[in-house]
C-alpha cells in the first residue's frame, strides 16, 4: 500500500522533505522506492495539513457570512445583518481558494518527482473521486427532499456531475466549490504531460514554470477561449507559484525558484483584484479595497513559503492529519448542505447567528469525518491499486 495522497482542497505532500542549509539535488523518495532500497521518504509536513483545513474554514466563513445568494435565504435576511462586524472579514474567506491552489501546486509537483504518469494520475484520481461521488449524491439527495427550498438539478445533469465534467458542458452544478475541482483537473493534465511524463527534474520543472507563464498570458492577450480554457491564465500563476515554493523548499538558496515564486504572486494579485473587486457599491456588502485583496492573495503565499522554509516545522502535531483529511469533504459538502442547516437551526430552532454558525460547521466536519472514514479510506487505496493495473 502507498503513502496517503491528497489534493485540493485536502493537499498532503506524498513525499516532502525538511529543508536544510545544503541543496537537494536528487528526487525525494517515494514508499516505493524506499522498499527497493532507495531513499527514505521524508517527514510529513504536519502543518501543511493545518492551512489546508484553515483554508477551507475560511471559505466557509466566506459561504456562510460574507456573500449574499441562497444563504441569505437561509438566514431569512442578508448575512451582513446577521454579522455586522464580521461579515467585513467573512467576505475575505474566498481567499481560501487562492491558498488552495498555491498548495496544489507545491504538493502536486512534490508528489510527481520520480513518478510515472500512471501512477501519478491513479493517485490524483483515487483522492478527487470517492468523496467528489458520495458529495454529490448527498448533496443531491438532500435538496431534492420535500420541503427544501433550495435549488436542485435535473435527473441529467446530477447524472453528468458524476464525470466531474459539467463545467466544461455548461451543466448546472451539483456542488458550488466544484469550478476548482475543473482547474485542478486541468492543473493535474498539463504536469502530468510536460513534467511527469518527460521525468521531473528541476529544470524541467523550470521550464514548465516559465512555459506556462508565458503561454497563459499570451493566451489572455489572444482572447482565444479554448487558449484560456486549457492555460487558465486567472489561475496558473498560483499554481506555478506554489511549484516554486516547492522548488524552494529543496534548495532556499534557489535563485530561480524565488524568481519564480515572486513573478507569480505579482500575476496572482493583479487576477485576483480583477476578478474580485468591484469597486465601492451599497449593492454588494462584501465590498473589499483593492489593497485587502492583495494583502489576502500574498497571506497565501507567505504561509505557504513558511512551511516551504522549515519555519512551521515544530508544528509536527499528529493530530493535523486528521484534520487534513477532514479538509477536503468539508469543503466538498460545507456551501450546499450548510444551507438547510442553517435555515433549520436559525429560522426553524431560533438559534442566535454565531451559535448556528459554530454549529454548522461542526455538523459539517462531523460529516466530513464520516465521509472519510466511510468512503475514502476504504474506496481510496483499491481505486489507486486497480487503476494502477495492481489488484490489492
Amino acid at each position: 500500500m502507498t503513502a496517503k495522497s491528497t489534493t485540493l482542497p485536502t493537499l498532503s505532500p506524498e513525499a516532502g522533505t525538511t529543508p536544510g542549509t545544503t541543496p537537494r539535488t536528487t528526487p525525494i523518495a517515494t514508499p516505493a522506492s524506499a522498499a527497493r532500497g532507495g531513499a527514505r521518504p521524508a517527514p510529513r509536513l504536519y502543518a501543511l495539513d493545518g492551512l489546508r483545513l484553515l483554508a477551507a474554514l475560511s471559505v466557509a466563513a466566506y459561504h456562510y457570512g460574507g456573500r449574499d445568494g441562497e444563504i441569505g435565504k437561509a438566514w431569512g435576511t442578508s448575512p451582513a445583518v446577521q454579522f455586522p462586524t464580521a461579515h467585513g472579514w467573512f467576505a475575505y474567506g474566498w481567499a481560501g481558494v487562492q491558498a488552495f491552489f498555491v498548495i496544489s501546486g507545491f504538493v502536486i509537483c512534490a508528489s510527481g518527482w520520480g513518478r510515472s504518469v500512471q501512477s501519478f494520475l491513479a493517485s490524483r484520481a483515487a483522492r478527487l473521486l470517492p468523496a467528489y461521488w458520495a458529495a454529490v449524491v448527498l448533496v443531491a439527495a438532500v435538496l431534492a427532499l420535500p420541503g427544501i427550498a433550495f435549488a436542485r438539478v435535473s435527473a441529467s445533469e446530477f447524472l453528468v456531475n458524476l464525470t466531474m465534467l459539467q463545467m466544461p458542458l455548461g451543466a448546472d452544478r451539483v456542488l458550488g466549490v466544484c469550478w476548482t475541482l475543473w482547474a485542478e483537473v486541468r492543473f493535474y493534465v498539463l504536469f502530468a504531460l510536460c513534467v511527469v511524463l518527460p521525468g521531473a527534474t528541476r529544470r524541467r520543472v523550470i521550464w514548465f514554470c516559465g512555459g506556462w507563464t508565458l503561454a497563459a498570458t499570451l493566451a489572455e492577450a489572444s482572447r482565444e477561449p479554448f487558449l484560456q480554457l486549457v492555460l487558465m491564465p486567472e489561475y496558473a500563476s498560483l499554481f506555478i507559484g506554489g511549484i516554486g515554493l516547492y522548488l524552494v523548499h529543496r534548495d532556499r538558496r534557489d535563485t530561480v525558484a524565488w524568481l519564480i515564486v515572486g513573478f507569480s504572486l505579482l500575476l496572482s494579485q493583479y487576477h485576483t483584484v480583477r476578478d474580485m473587486w468591484h469597486g465601492p457599491n451599497d449593492a454588494f456588502f462584501s465590498y473589499r479595497p483593492q489593497l485587502g485583496i492583495v494583502l489576502a492573495v500574498a497571506l497565501g503565499f507567505v504561509a505557504v513559503g513558511a512551511v516551504a522554509l522549515g519555519f512551521l516545522d515544530r508544528v509536527n502535531w499528529h493530530w493535523l492529519t486528521t484534520a487534513g483529511a477532514l479538509t477536503y469533504p468539508f469543503y466538498l459538502v460545507h456551501e450546499h448542505l450548510g444551507w438547510p442547516v442553517v435555515q433549520a437551526l436559525h429560522q426553524g430552532l431560533g438559534l442566535p447567528s454565531s451559535l448556528t454558525l459554530a454549529l454548522t460547521v461542526a455538523l459539517m466536519l462531523l460529516l466530513a469525518w464520516l465521509l472519510h472514514h466511510g468512503v475514502e479510506r476504504p474506496m481510496q487505496p483499491r481505486l489507486r491499486a486497480s487503476l494502477r493495473g495492481r489488484r490489492r
